[in-house]
This record gives structure tokens, C-alpha cells and sequence, in this order.
């Protein structure tokens, strides 16, 4: 069995999505579905069962991933070192983002690899699909999150930056009539959430509460898969939503307009990471931030 089917089969174990799994993997959809097709055949059952609108492993499929997982996992993992030795690199560091300000933290990141040029610093964006799962199943090492993050298995460390709230509608809304807009208002119109971002009530509370202080919903609609889509949304006119300032240094659209929300705390994003993985290149990292100190934008 090719490497690629096997990962093309375990993302869709996760995502249980074709589509997503097409996106992700950054494959076609009739990729996915003869990778697929071509284990099925080689097994003699199928491993998921697909229906109009659902799709989820069957017997075979579950106790297929859990066996082929950990062996997909050292695999990628003895590559990747192999990788990195032959670049006369001895670890690798994955730091996954939620704010998109990932130029604004270019000090930490320069750093960090300057008091460490042994070690790979690897930046990304952080997908919305189950972002604390992400860190527990090993995906990633360290977290940049909004807080409070209060996560039992979880350690927070420094804080890399704080920033302002905004509200982005489209060009034409009523709001773009106001100089800022405050809380209560935000229940005038529908919001959207990530779709598979699976937060804890508290930490996405602290993001877009789930009730003005007068006691009115935040209505949520449907979901998103990433940032653009959200702000797509937005630009069709399905909802408004709450951002981090900083994104009106990296979103220059027309048909977008980015209003003030003065009554929101301001977001304290910081380092985050699963405790009992911690290790010498986490707490480099730690230590980097702590000395270069806070970014208020």
C-alpha cells in the first residue's frame, strides 16, 4: 500500500468529510475516493459507509485506523528525522498559530532560531479542525491560543501579544453608519463559528460571548472551515463577526468594513502546550518570549 493512500485514508478517518480530506491533503475529491476504493478492494470490505449526507468508518474501518495509526505515525516520524539529520538538524519544534498576525511575530520566531540553529522552528497557521485535539493527539508541539486556556493536561506559558477587537460587515451594512459598535448590537445579526474548531463553551465564550450583557443571544449560523470562509461570508452578507484587530493589516477588501468594539477585552494570545510532553525546545521557546517581552497592537 502507497504512503499517500495510507494518509489519505486516515484523514478521512478524522475528517470523516471527502471534500475536507480533498482540501486538506490538497488532492482531488476522485483521488480520495479510488485511494479508498483501491484499500477496499485490497481488504475485501468496506470502510466506511457513505450515505447522502454522512459518511463514517464501519467495523473493519475503526479497528483498520486504530491498527495502521501507529504505524503511519513512526513511519512519518523516522522520515522526517532522517530528513532533518541529513540538514544537520537534531529536532524539530511545530508551532501552530490561531492569529494571523504570524509577520508581526517574526522577532520571536528570528530569535529563536538564532539562539538555536540546531533546531527546525516550524510556523503555521492552525487549521479549524479541533484545535485542542490537534495538540493533544501530537500534531502539534505548541499552540499560540487566545486565553484563558484552562485545560487540565494543558500548560500555559508567556503571552506573545495582546490586540484590540473589531467587527467586520459588509460595505454596505447599517453598522457602517457608526463610528464603533457596541456589544449589545452584535445580537442584531447572525454570527458564525469555526465548523469543526470543537471549543470548550468557556474559551469560545471568551472570543464572542454567547450573550450580550443586557441577556440577548449571539446567534451562531452554520460554520466555517478556515478564516477566508468566514470572511466571505461576511462579505455576502450571511453574518457579521468578531476579529482581532490585526487582521485589518492583512485584509484590504473593498467590500469589507472593519468597525471598533471598544466594550470587548481585548485578546491576550499566548503559548500553549500539552504538559507532559514539555521538552527542552518548548521551554526555548518559552524562555525566547519571556525576554523579548509582550506586543500590544
Amino acid at each position: 500500500m502507497e504512503l499517500r493512500d495510507i494518509e489519505i485514508f486516515l484523514v478521512l478517518a478524522e475528517e470523516l468529510h471527502f471534500g475536507r480530506t480533498a482540501q486538506r491533503l490538497h488532492v482531488s475529491q476522485a483521488r480520495v475516493s479510488q485511494a479508498i476504493k483501491k484499500q477496499e478492494r485490497r481488504i475485501g470490505a468496506e470502510l466506511f459507509t457513505r450515505t447522502s449526507r454522512t459518511v463514517f468508518l464501519t467495523e473493519v474501518g475503526r479497528q483498520f485506523r486504530d491498527d495502521l495509526q501507529p504505524v503511519y505515525s513512526g513511519l512519518h516520524e523516522s522520515l522526517e528525522r532522517a530528513r532533518l539529520a541529513a540538514r544537520g538538524i537534531t529536532a524539530q519544534l511545530r508551532v501552530s498559530l490561531m492569529p494571523f498576525n504570524m509577520a508581526d511575530l517574526h522577532p520571536y520566531w528570528k530569535a529563536f532560531r538564532a539562539r538555536y540553529p540546531q533546531w527546525e522552528l516550524q510556523i503555521r497557521l492552525a487549521t479549524f479542525n479541533d484545535v485542542f485535539g490537534q495538540l493533544r493527539s501530537g500534531a502539534t508541539d505548541v499552540l499560540v491560543a487566545w486565553l484563558p486556556v484552562e485545560e487540565p493536561d494543558f500548560t500555559v506559558g508567556p503571552s506573545l501579544c495582546t490586540d484590540t477587537r473589531i467587527l467586520a460587515v459588509a460595505a454596505d451594512h447599517p453598522f457602517v453608519q457608526r463610528d464603533s459598535v457596541p456589544i449589545e448590537l452584535l445580537a442584531e445579526f447572525p454570527h458564525a463559528m469555526a465548523r469543526d474548531l470543537r471549543p470548550p463553551d468557556y474559551w469560545e465564550d471568551s472570543y464572542l460571548p454567547f450573550y450580550t450583557p443586557g441577556g440577548r443571544k449571539i446567534e451562531r449560523i452554520g460554520g466555517a472551515d478556515n478564516a477566508d470562509e468566514l470572511i466571505s461570508m461576511v462579505g455576502m452578507h450571511e453574518i457579521i463577526h468578531t476579529f482581532p484587530g490585526h487582521v485589518t493589516r492583512y485584509w484590504g477588501m473593498p467590500h469589507i468594513r472593519f468597525l471598533p468594539v471598544p466594550e470587548m477585552k481585548s485578546l491576550n494570545f499566548a503559548l500553549v502546550w500539552r504538559t507532559e510532553v514539555e521538552n527542552d525546545l518548548i521551554r526555548a521557546l518559552a524562555d525566547t518570549v519571556r525576554d523579548l517581552g509582550v506586543f500590544h497592537f
